[in-house]
């Protein structure tokens, strides 16, 4: 079983069992004041959502969902309630093309002298992977095929380095790395993007689901499931796995 990433998710996840949505609605809740860079957003809950699951697709934080809708510990939340989301309004924006409208095409910088070299980068994201029990292999698939295990790749939507990770992504990221991260920096880059692989094997029930969000966004995929170039993407990403499972090359 994969242990989880951090206590602060340990203590998240908890907060999401078994959560009930109070009787005032939380237009007439005398709620708590919000931390600033927060856009709320209106939600009606449907079956299988919990807080935390609402927390990950929407960029926001359960504490958060669950202090601002005034949600109490005795019940799940009911299907057909509204309760209001404060997304993070900067992950919400940078990472729109995660969720959704994705384009990792077009812009790349060429590399320059002191880029990491491919075997560093594949040593790298593989530390990574073991710290957080995630598996290497996956995570290695995904960088190759995001980006060659080249860090000086940046996308046309922004999406940085090996694992190409978006800045407001990797600020997501950083709360549960518990500390703040360089996307430029190898060794940041692969903690971001095997934290990233890490809180959606926590939000997937498949391994395709897993890769797909990855690159699709976790909203994109639960709203509408998985896009055509998003199995092509899947289908990619678990061939380079299976052939660097058997000691092959990536290509």
């Amino acid at each position: 079983m994969r242990r989880p990433l951090t206590g602060t998710t340990v203590a998240l996840t908890a907060l999401a069992v078994g959560l009930a949505l109070a009787p005032t609605s939380p237009a007439a809740a005398d709620h708590e004041r919000l931390p600033q860079g927060r856009h709320l957003k209106d939600y009606t809950v449907r079956s299988g959502d919990t807080v935390t699951g609402l927390a990950v697709r929407f960029h926001a934080w359960t504490a958060e969902i669950v202090s601002h809708n005034h949600l109490g510990a005795d019940g799940g939340l009911r299907v057909g309630d509204r309760i209001e989301i404060p997304v993070v309004t900067k992950a919400r924006d940078e990472d729109r093309d995660k969720d959704g409208d994705k384009d990792k095409g077009g812009a790349s910088t060429s590399p320059s002298p002191g880029t990491p070299s491919r075997d560093r980068v594949r040593r790298t994201i593989t530390r990574a992977a073991n710290h957080r029990d995630v598996d290497p292999q996956l995570a290695l698939a995904i960088a190759w095929q995001e980006s060659g295990w080249q860090m000086h790749h940046v996308s046309s939507a922004g999406a940085i380095g090996a694992m190409q990770v978006l800045p407001g992504t990797g600020r997501w990221m950083e709360h549960y790395a518990g500390r703040d991260l360089r996307l430029r920096n190898l060794k940041d880059n692969a903690t971001a993007g095997v934290l990233l692989l890490g809180v959606l094997d926590d939000n997937t029930r498949k391994r395709r689901h897993q890769v797909g969000a990855y690159y699709q966004g976790l909203g994109a995929l639960q709203e509408h499931g998985l896009y055509g170039e998003t199995k092509a993407y899947v289908a990619n990403v678990l061939a380079i796995k299976e052939r660097l499972e058997d000691g092959r090359p990536p290509a």
